[in-house]
């Protein structure tokens, strides 16, 4: 199986263990006189078995992340923390410019006695950092996509 296969059964067993964790709490209690809309102890005997495999699935994708180098030799979970901190420094660079540049709020002036607003922070360079940023985000996401494409995942 390869890599991509093993994240979207995770993905899959994930919205499942949600989803069985909310028909668990929805009949853990009822009416006395009426019958639940479902067994709970048989879904909370499922969510356990759903939550068991998840648990091997994740620790073969971290197995396998871990020991995958890539073309710049970094392993696949080094580019996925470099990922994960591009998309970060992204926001805040791009909330940043932002707010400097005034948006959300009139960037005008009614009479000349109200105050005037004036950006702390240079909103071109911003923008122009942002989208290098975005760029680079690009770049390493590409590389993590095609090697969870290629590479198989580990027992």
């Amino acid at each position: 199986m390869k890599l991509a296969e093993a994240l979207a059964l995770r993905a899959d067993a994930t919205r499942r263990a949600e989803q069985l964790r909310s028909r668990v709490t929805a009949n853990a209690r009822y009416q006395e006189g009426e019958p639940p809309a479902e067994d709970a102890a048989a879904l909370l005997a499922e969510a356990d078995a759903v939550l068991a495999d998840l648990e091997t699935l994740i620790r073969r994708i971290n197995r396998t992340n871990a020991a995958t180098r890539l073309e710049d030799g970094t392993t696949l979970t080094d580019a996925l923390a470099r990922r994960d901190v591009l998309r970060m420094r992204h926001a805040t660079v791009s909330s940043a410019a932002d707010a400097a540049a005034g948006d959300g709020h009139r960037a005008y002036r009614q009479l000349r006695s109200e105050l005037k607003m004036i950006a702390a922070l240079p909103v071109a360079e911003l923008r122009v950092r942002a989208d290098d940023l975005a760029r680079q985000i690009r770049e390493v996401d590409t590389l993590v996509q095609r090697s969870n494409w290629e590479v198989d995942l580990l027992d």
